[in-house]
C-alpha cells in the first residue's frame, strides 16, 4: 500500500480531510512535511476494514521531526485520502515512534 500512496501523492491524487487539515494546523505540520515523510517512511500499523477504505499508519521525518499519518487508500480511484497527522511522543510510543507503549 506504501508504494501505491507515494504514487498518489506524485501524481496529486490525494484528497486532504478536514479534520487533517485542521490538526495539521493546529500541531504545525504543512503539507510539504506529511510528504516529506510519506517520501521515505514506513507503514508501522494496517487497518484492513477501515471505513470508507483501508488505512495504514505511516511513520517518517520532515527533517529531524518525526511525523505519523493515518492514510486511507481507494484502490479503485488510485486516491489516497489523508485522515489524520500528528507528531508522536514519547509517552505513547517507544523512542523508534513504531512500537506503540503498553499501558499498564
Amino acid at each position: 500500500m506504501i508504494e501505491a500512496i507515494r504514487s498518489a501523492f506524485a501524481s496529486g491524487q490525494v484528497k486532504w480531510r478536514l479534520h487533517a487539515l485542521q490538526r495539521m494546523l493546529e500541531r504545525n505540520i504543512g503539507r510539504a512535511d506529511v510528504s516529506q515523510a510519506l517520501a521515505a517512511g514506513e507503514v508501522v500499523e494496517t487497518y484492513p476494514v477501515g471505513k470508507p477504505f483501508p488505512a495504514c499508519l505511516i511513520v517518517g521525518h520532515a527533517g529531524n521531526r518525526p511525523i505519523h499519518a493515518v492514510i486511507g487508500w481507494d484502490a479503485g480511484a488510485e486516491t489516497a485520502y489523508v485522515i489524520t497527522v500528528y507528531e508522536p511522543d514519547l509517552e505513547h510510543f517507544e523512542a523508534d515512534f513504531k512500537t506503540r507503549r503498553v499501558k499498564e
